[in-house]
């Protein structure tokens, strides 16, 4: 069974932009649209790749972790990396309250890695 997860259509113009997505995107595509996917990962890599980087983050001490928003390359999040938000571990966090914090950099940093890209592509 054949599964085409972007139509072909305005928006592959401009890129594609994942979140969650939580798969290895195959050669073919990633060949076929170099450097236009874009993903957000909870961490500040390349420290914690994977599943799970907010609790491995959490449970390894850290003084500070954050976001990273970053080209989708062959890798388990090794693109290069477009942009970062970092946020603290406080002494006080809980597993729940660092992911609090984590969404809200998310939703901060996607839209500003979004505008920076747009705008970059518009000045060309």
């Amino acid at each position: 069974r054949s599964w085409t997860p972007f139509k072909h259509d305005f928006e592959v113009d401009r890129g594609k932009h994942v979140a969650g997505f939580m798969r290895i995107v195959k050669t073919d595509l990633l060949n076929r649209f170099p450097k236009k996917i874009i993903n957000i990962h909870p961490s500040l890599l390349p420290a914690f790749p994977g599943l799970d980087a907010g609790r491995q983050a959490f449970e390894s001490n850290a003084s500070e972790t954050g976001c990273t928003v970053h080209y989708v390359d062959a890798g388990m999040d090794t693109g290069d990396i477009i942009l970062q938000k970092k946020i603290s571990i406080d002494a006080t966090d809980t597993l729940e309250s660092l992911m609090q914090k984590m969404h809200i950099a998310e939703h901060i940093a996607y839209p500003e890695a979004l505008n920076l890209l747009f705008n970059l592509e518009i000045n060309r």
